[in-house]
């Protein structure tokens, strides 16, 4: 294997074109342009690279973890390489072997915050949550897009005691992380936080003020700044399970938020679309990590949607907000979703909640092997069979409907 195309190789256009409809989204056009380039010329390590690239965004799991194994073997000092053959034996569910190929990664490139990310993931999933909560530190210098910069005159929560002290946690990631991690607020209240306030997007906030640990809700805005007061510490919602030491065992899952009052009201005499008292969501944010994977398309969509379901998408509820969404739900006897911000709320809601988890790239959040979920025990996990075909997965909802 060459390490990379000579200039005078006849696949070197071909080669470049496969990379512009990689770079362009059209994973399978330039899967197949790649494939060509190998038939007529050397296998390079380049092409190998791509190869396994595309084809694991695909979900083609075995011919990826092929081409990334060429390469690994070609370079193995190559930590980027090493950590891409990781990812593909954790999506392959060979833990082990990942678990090989970021050790290998950090030994060639110490500190690389985005090995110690997917090797996060990998604990975290995995249930070995002591060694996996300490790597999720590296997202901060990683995605600061999602977790913004903190500049204040307090110190970070390190996990020291917490009786008597007060404590800013500080929004990050979307509104379903927000919503899944906000509950550690009321574990800081119950070890005697005496003042607890919680930085949220705005369209959060009326939901998260039902949330029985928080004395404060600070609404911001993406890009936007503020003021806060004066606490003893400062954390964000990601580093509490570590700073408070979660595990499996000890992970709070009592449904924690509800529908305000007001909106109850509002709500109470709204009609509802759907007829089966079974909520609906299936289109994912086409800005959201794994937005490709996630979404539903229509067409299955509308199987579910004629057997009764109401949309929960706030263009066809009419929900200004979380709150809102909150009270419709409450009216529901069964929430779908896939996984989205909307599944977080049913499952903090207690509400029963049928979750479809995508074949590729499956958060970590999910474990592994399960159709139950610690984090939510009125929650059922339906996971994909096949690589962006959801028909199968929605056999069996309409089934169990």
């Amino acid at each position: 294997m060459h390490s990379k195309t000579s200039l005078n190789n006849p696949g070197k256009a071909s080669f470049e074109a496969g990379a512009g409809l990689q770079n362009a989204g059209r994973l399978a056009e330039a899967v197949e342009v790649y494939l060509a380039v190998e038939r007529q010329t050397a296998l390079t390590l380049n092409l190998a690279l791509n190869l396994g690239v595309c084809l694991g965004e695909l979900g083609d799991r075995v011919r990826c973890e092929h081409y990334l194994a060429l390469a690994a073997g070609h370079r193995p000092d190559d930590a980027n390489i090493r950590r891409r053959l990781g990812n593909a034996y954790a999506e392959a569910g060979k833990v082990d072997l990942a678990e090989r190929e970021y050790w290998a990664a950090l030994a060639a490139n110490p500190g690389d915050g985005e090995t110690e990310l997917n090797l996060s993931g990998l604990f975290l999933s995995t249930g070995r949550w002591a060694e996996g909560w300490p790597l999720m530190d590296a997202r901060v210098a990683l995605h600061p897009d999602v977790v913004p910069p903190i500049k204040l005159g307090f110190p970070e929560w390190q996990g020291e005691p917490i009786a008597g002290k007060s404590i800013l946690i500080w929004v990050e990631q979307g509104f379903g992380d927000q919503i899944q991690f906000a509950r550690f607020a009321n574990v800081l209240k119950a070890q005697g936080a005496s003042r607890i306030s919680l930085g949220c997007r705005p369209v959060l906030a009326d939901v998260l003020r039902t949330l029985a640990g928080v004395d404060e809700i600070i609404p911001i805005a993406v890009g936007a700044s503020t003021s806060v007061a004066q606490h003893d510490y400062w954390s964000r919602y990601f580093s509490l399970p570590g700073r408070l030491g979660v595990t499996l065992e000890t992970l709070p899952a009592a449904p924690y938020l509800s529908a305000p009052a007001d909106r109850r009201e509002r709500w109470k005499d709204a009609p509802l679309s759907g007829k089966a008292g079974v909520g609906f969501v299936w289109k994912a944010s086409p800005t959201g990590f794994n937005a490709l994977n996630k979404g539903v398309p229509d067409e299955l969509a509308r199987r579910v949607l004629d057997r009764g379901a109401v949309s929960l998408h706030p263009e066809d509820s009419g929900a200004a907000d979380f709150a809102d969404t909150a009270a419709i739900i409450e009216r529901l006897d069964l929430v779908i979703s896939i996984d989205t911000s909307v599944a977080h709320l049913a499952g903090a809601m207690g509400k029963p909640c049928w979750t479809l988890t995508p074949y590729t790239h499956c958060d970590w959040r999910w474990l592994r092997g399960r159709t139950d979920s610690p984090w939510y025990p009125t929650m059922r996990l339906y996971r994909q069979s096949q690589p962006r075909d959801w028909t199968e997965t929605l056999e069996q909802v309409l089934r169990d409907l």
